[in-house]
């Protein structure tokens, strides 16, 4: 069961595309339609909307599991789960009540953050099960109190890469090029890429930088400017999902930096999988879920923990020498399948399942 917005119904051309794979994968698609105003109103509808439908599929279906993606189906599911006795699977993907007020949505002593972790601690007592994208995660709701002695069981799946197609393709470089992929704004600290950049043509005069983004070019522009570094030596496009592995088969290295913020420590970057999918090392920082652990335990990158001068210097000249290091692509192409297979993570999704549908 989705809740979809009107703009995107009505393109009845991707709309038949998702259902037929659905279809094809032996899935029953039940879609609802997605209301956005009054927001609050607009929510608590939808929700009653899910918990009717919900009710009529578990009865119907004799459904044992209810899986929730994220809070505000986890509030249809908790009903589920109350009103029919369904085992309820908690897919947190991250703390999403404070990512509202990370990004300057919601107000930390505002109502609507107050009744959100409200609900964040039913969710986590009355789950029979919860999915976590990272197990930085995992140790922080350990320190809730409430959570004392009534952990509910967590199994760790991060979002994951299609390692079939994210994987070293033959390309030939020219250069050392930097590479950066995807979005720019809200949790990123794209100025720190920029400076890194430009420390690398003090060390590498003849090395470019190849940002792949979709719709940001006019601030990533004005971004590179305010940080001394000509646009002859950057290379701006868009690009597909489906050519993403093309532009970084072209990098050395890749860039990003997060904001390290409390709520990204449930976060798992999908880029870094792709990224090492291809055989390709990063530059990154840590307080971002395990990325940290990621990239310096397998020795696939290198993790800042501030973004001064120097430190930016000493990561950047460190990242250099790993890339020259003997069988970097090969490691980064193991963590990748260690860390961020979606053969794994279904896997795991499966063991998860067969656990919540064994008799009471």
């Amino acid at each position: 069961m989705s809740f979809e917005k009107p703009e995107d119904w009505a393109n009845a051309e991707a709309r038949n595309s998702v259902e037929l794979r659905i279809k094809a994968s032996g899935i029953q698609w039940h879609p609802r339609r997605y209301h956005k105003r009054p927001s609050a109103a607009a929510t608590a509808f939808d929700i009653l909307v899910g918990i009717a439908s919900g009710l009529w599929l578990v009865l119907r279906h004799r459904i044992t599991v209810v899986h929730a993606r994220s809070y505000v189906s986890a509030v249809m599911a908790l009903a589920l789960k109350k009103l029919t006795g369904a085992r309820f699977l908690f897919d947190m993907r991250g703390f999403w009540a404070d990512e509202r007020v990370d990004g300057g949505l919601w107000p930390r002593e505002g109502r609507m953050y107050r009744v959100a972790k409200w609900f964040e601690r039913k969710f986590l007592l009355n789950a029979d099960h919860v999915i976590s994208l990272t197990q930085a995660a995992v140790r922080e709701m350990e320190k809730f109190p409430y959570l004392a002695g009534h952990m509910p069981p967590v199994t760790v799946i991060p979002t994951c890469a299609d390692l079939s197609r994210f994987k070293p393709l033959p390309v030939t470089r020219e250069g050392f090029v930097l590479g950066y992929v995807g979005s720019a704004g809200t949790w990123y600290e794209f100025d720190a890429a920029v400076a890194c950049f430009a420390e690398l043509l003090r060390q590498k005069p003849d090395a470019r930088f190849l940002i792949i983004n979709r719709n940001e070019h006019e601030y990533i522009r004005e971004r590179l400017l305010a940080g001394g570094v000509s646009l002859d030596v950057v290379e701006l496009r868009p690009a597909t999902h489906a050519e993403v592995p093309q532009q970084i088969a072209r990098m050395h290295a890749g860039v990003f930096f997060i904001k390290p913020l409390f709520s990204k420590q449930a976060s798992a970057p999908t880029k870094l999988g792709e990224f090492l999918g291809c055989g390709i090392p990063c530059l990154a920082n840590s307080g971002v879920g395990d990325m940290a652990e990621i990239l310096e335990g397998e020795q696939v990158g290198i993790a800042l923990n501030d973004f001064t001068p120097d430190t930016l210097r000493q990561g950047l000249t460190r990242l250099l020498k790993l890339v020259e290091t003997d069988g970097i692509q090969e490691r980064c192409v193991a963590a990748a399948h260690k860390h961020f297979s979606l053969t794994e993570g279904v896997a795991r999704y499966a063991q998860v399942y067969a656990r919540l549908t064994e008799p009471q």
